[in-house]
C-alpha cells in the first residue's frame, strides 16, 4: 500500500534546504544548477510567497518540470487550470514565467513554464 498523504514538513524542509545548499555550493553548484532550480510562487489560497527547489529541463524559453511523487506534494496544484505566474532562478538571476500543470492518464504531473510571458488576465 502506498502512502498518499503529503510528506511531513520537517522532512521536506530539511531536504529542500539541503538541495538549495548543494545548488549554491562552490564545489558542486555548477553541476547541480544545470538541472536544479528554485521556483518561487504565490499560493493561490493563502496569498503567501513560497520557494521550492525542483529538477527541470529547458529548451530555449520553455522550462519543463516533472513533479516527482505528485500525490505527496501540494505545491504544483497552484498551476492547474490556466496556470499561474512564477519565477525561476536561471542563468544567474530570476526569470519570470507562466506555468501550467498537466496531469496525464497515469497520474504524472508536468508543469510547462513559458519564460517571459505576461501574467494571466485574472492577476495571478
Amino acid at each position: 500500500m502506498r502512502y498518499k498523504r503529503p510528506l511531513p514538513k520537517r522532512v521536506t524542509g530539511r531536504f529542500n534546504a539541503w538541495m538549495v545548499g548543494l545548488r549554491s555550493s562552490p564545489r558542486w553548484g555548477r553541476w547541480v544548477r544545470g538541472r536544479l532550480t528554485v521556483v518561487t510562487y504565490t499560493g493561490r489560497r493563502s496569498g503567501r510567497g513560497f520557494s521550492t527547489p525542483v529538477a527541470y529541463e529547458r529548451a530555449a524559453d520553455v522550462v519543463t518540470i516533472r513533479v516527482a511523487m505528485p500525490e505527496r506534494k501540494l505545491w504544483w496544484r497552484n498551476f492547474t487550470g490556466e496556470g499561474g505566474p512564477m519565477t525561476l532562478d536561471l542563468d544567474g538571476g530570476e526569470r519570470a514565467g507562466h506555468g501550467v500543470a498537466r496531469i496525464d492518464g497515469k497520474g504524472r504531473v508536468t508543469i510547462t513554464v513559458r519564460l517571459g510571458e505576461p501574467p494571466a488576465p485574472n492577476g495571478r
